[in-house]
């Protein structure tokens, strides 16, 4: 069997990985650069490769292409592979078709590595041989290459979604749907969504999905797509059977009808988007029957990931959070709404389009102080000026610290999340949310 790789990240590193392992005849082909650390290990591997171009892929006749999720479906080189006859698919489901693990995979526009990580803290504690792989982390062929576990938790994207037709997770967790890379799916809102509910087109009664009842776009896509797996519904403003739903200051789980309750503010993650998540991760562990004391104790000791809603310090009384993985209009919200008391808002970087209005009563209400940390800042001081008293610029992940300082006072928390992407100041959002905070440290 011949497979030709399409893309030599870390999806396609993983490909490359695994097919190597079942015995396939490959090519990896990038159209850009690869990292050294990954031509290095496909050298080492003996594993054949091109890069700066696909000339080696044209005449490659392959019986399976595995594509990178950045790569759209309608390229050229893609349609005439599957004129050919070769099958083409993603990453995922060329993982998912070696692993005799149960799966839950997890997707939403926001909040899905939360949740994939509180998940995978619940499983690992109860002993379970579980993994943890996808969009965050290593790719799931990657880490499959290196050997299989009892469980997986995948947390997965729209675009690693998009060429699966076999992927049939045990659990499938839906967060939520709302605008973003809607650029990859010709500005249609109703096919990004329907890339999300890919995660379901192959389970059966046999397997569970766990989604947001409370979505708008979710409980639509329900309705058009009617998924015949088991339904778990979450909801924080009505009761539900069969899932979880929040009343007053409890989170309360109804599955295997035993329900099981949890105050909120025993909750290690605060704010309301954040207790959908935990719902999720506990819906999706007592699906597989894990001890409820177990599930307590997880979704109260859980550490958060770096960069999400991640306390850096606290100086003279002034908290500073670093939120840089909050790239989208969305993800901002979920982080304001979870803040108590006033406000420093540190925002911006690549405006991909962003609807600030979302925004407006969360800023109304809470936002004393808004820092703009970006090459172009015109949108953000247009729309935000009107509604606070002080509006800065900064060029800087220091400056924007220094002046965030200034307009704070005791109580206050000083956030950055900035609804934008990171590209025109910094390497990524890992690198703004370390530069945020070595300046943070060095006040």
């Amino acid at each position: 069997m011949k497979m030709l790789i399409l893309g030599g990240g870390e999806s396609g590193r993983g490909a490359a990985l695994l097919g190597k392992k079942l015995g396939y005849e490959l090519l990896l082909s990038d159209s850009g650069a690869l990292r050294p650390a990954i031509r290095e290990e496909l050298e080492r591997e003996q594993i054949p490769f091109e890069e700066g171009g696909h000339a080696q892929a044209e005449g490659f006749e392959a019986d399976l292409v595995v594509k990178s999720p950045g790569i759209p479906g309608e390229v050229a080189l893609l349609q005439k592979q599957r004129a050919r006859g070769a099958e083409v698919i993603s990453e995922i489901e060329f993982a998912a078709r070696h692993t005799k693990g149960r799966m839950v995979a997890i997707t939403g526009t926001n909040g899905k590595t939360t949740t994939s990580l509180l998940t995978h803290h619940i499983f690992a504690k109860a002993g379970l041989d579980v993994a943890l792989a996808g969009n965050v982390g290593r790719s799931f062929a990657a880490e499959l290459a290196l050997g299989d576990h009892g469980y997986w938790v995948l947390e997965v994207s729209s675009f690693q979604l998009d060429d699966t037709r076999l992927f049939k997770p045990d659990v499938s967790v839906l967060l939520n749907i709302t605008p973003d890379h809607l650029d990859r799916y010709a500005n249609s809102l109703d096919a990004y969504a329907s890339a999300k509910m890919a995660l379901a087109k192959a389970q059966d009664d046999g397997d569970h999905f766990v989604y947001y009842a409370d979505d708008p776009i979710v409980q639509e896509q329900i309705l058009q797509k009617k998924p015949k797996a088991q339904m778990h519904p979450i909801s924080l403003s009505s009761a539900v059977q069969n899932g979880a739903y929040m009343n007053r200051e409890k989170i309360i789980l109804t599955l295997n009808n035993t329900p099981f309750e949890m105050s909120i503010h025993d909750l290690a993650l605060q704010g309301k988007h954040n207790a959908v998540n935990s719902m999720a991760a506990g819906v999706s562990a007592r699906i597989f029957e894990i001890r409820k004391e177990i599930v307590r104790e997880s979704l109260s000791d859980f550490q958060n990931i770096e960069h999400r809603l991640e306390f850096v310090a606290q100086i003279h009384g002034i908290s500073f959070i670093n939120d840089s993985k909050a790239t989208n209009v969305n993800s901002t919200w979920y982080a304001l709404e979870s803040i108590s008391g006033s406000v420093v808002w540190i925002v911006g970087g690549v405006d991909k389009g962003n609807d600030y209005s979302l925004l407006e009563p969360l800023v109304r209400e809470k936002v004393k102080a808004i820092i703009c940390l970006g090459t172009d800042n015109s949108k953000l001081l247009d729309f935000f000026s009107p509604m606070v008293e002080v509006i800065a610029e900064a060029g800087s992940a220091r400056e924007a610290v220094g002046l965030s300082y200034q307009a704070a006072h005791k109580g206050d928390t000083v956030l950055l999340s900035p609804a934008c992407a990171s590209f025109d100041l910094f390497e990524n959002y890992e690198d703004r949310g370390h530069q945020f905070k070595l300046a943070v440290r060095a006040l």
